[in-house]
C-alpha cells in the first residue's frame, strides 16, 4: 500500500483537481483507496498554496458522485451475485460488503448519509443501495449531503495540519466516529428546534 500511496501523491502532485477528481471517483467506486490520503494531501497542497481550497472541494465531491453513481448502477444492474462474483478483481472484499449491507439494511438510505463519513463503509455503500434500487434522485441527494461535510473537513484537517497532514492516516479512522457523532448531535439539536418552533405555530 505505501508504494501505491507513493504513486497516487506523484499523480495529485502533477495532476492537481483532475487526480483528486479521479482518485475520489476511484474510491466511491470501491477502489480501497483511504480518502485520507487523496483529501489529506490536497488540503496540504492547498496550505501550500498550489490549489485552492474551493477547487479540491469541487474536485473531490464530483469525483466522489461519479463514483458513488457508478457503484449505484453496478449494484443495480449487477446485483449482489454479480458483485460477490467479479469484485475480488477489484479489490472488493466480501467482508466489507456484508458490513454495508448490514447498515443499509438498519439505516436504508439514512445510511447513505452517515456511511460517508465512516471509514470503509463510505466505499461501499452505494452497492446496497443500488442492489435495493433506491429511488435515484434521493440517493444523490443523500449522497452529496453525506460527502460534502466530510469532503470539506478533511481538506480542512489537511491544510491546518500543513506538513504533518500525514497525521491523518493514523487517526482518521476515529475522527470519523468523531464527526459521525458532532453530526448526529447537531442535526438532532437543529430537528429540535424546528419541532418547538412548529408547536408554538399550532398554538
Amino acid at each position: 500500500m505505501e508504494y501505491f500511496s507513493q504513486i497516487f501523491l506523484s499523480f495529485i502532485a502533477s495532476w492537481g483537481y483532475f487526480a483528486v477528481a479521479v482518485l475520489m471517483a476511484a474510491e466511491n467506486a470501491c477502489i480501497p483507496i483511504p480518502s485520507e490520503l487523496i483529501l489529506g494531501f490536497a488540503g496540504y497542497l492547498i496550505f501550500a498554496g498550489h490549489m485552492s481550497f474551493e477547487g479540491a472541494l469541487a474536485a473531490g465531491m464530483v469525483g466522489g458522485l461519479l463514483g458513488s453513481v457508478f457503484s449505484y448502477e453496478v449494484g443495480a444492474r449487477g446485483g449482489r451475485p454479480f458483485v460477490e462474483k467479479y469484485g475480488k478483481y477489484f479489490l472488493i472484499k466480501k467482508s466489507h460488503v456484508d458490513t454495508a449491507q448490514d447498515w443499509f439494511d438498519r439505516y436504508g438510505l439514512k445510511a447513505v448519509f452517515f456511511s460517508r463519513m465512516l471509514p470503509v463503509i463510505r466505499t461501499f455503500i452505494s452497492l446496497p443501495a443500488g442492489f435495493a434500487r433506491v429511488d435515484t434522485k434521493r440517493f444523490f441527494v443523500y449522497t452529496i449531503a453525506g460527502s460534502l461535510p466530510w469532503t470539506a473537513a478533511i481538506l480542512y484537517a489537511g491544510m491546518m495540519l500543513g506538513e504533518n497532514w500525514t497525521d491523518l492516516m493514523e487517526y482518521g479512522h476515529e475522527a470519523s466516529i468523531v464527526f459521525v457523532i458532532c453530526s448526529v448531535l447537531v442535526i438532532a439539536y437543529f430537528y429540535l428546534q424546528w419541532r418547538k418552533k412548529k408547536k408554538r405555530h399550532l398554538r
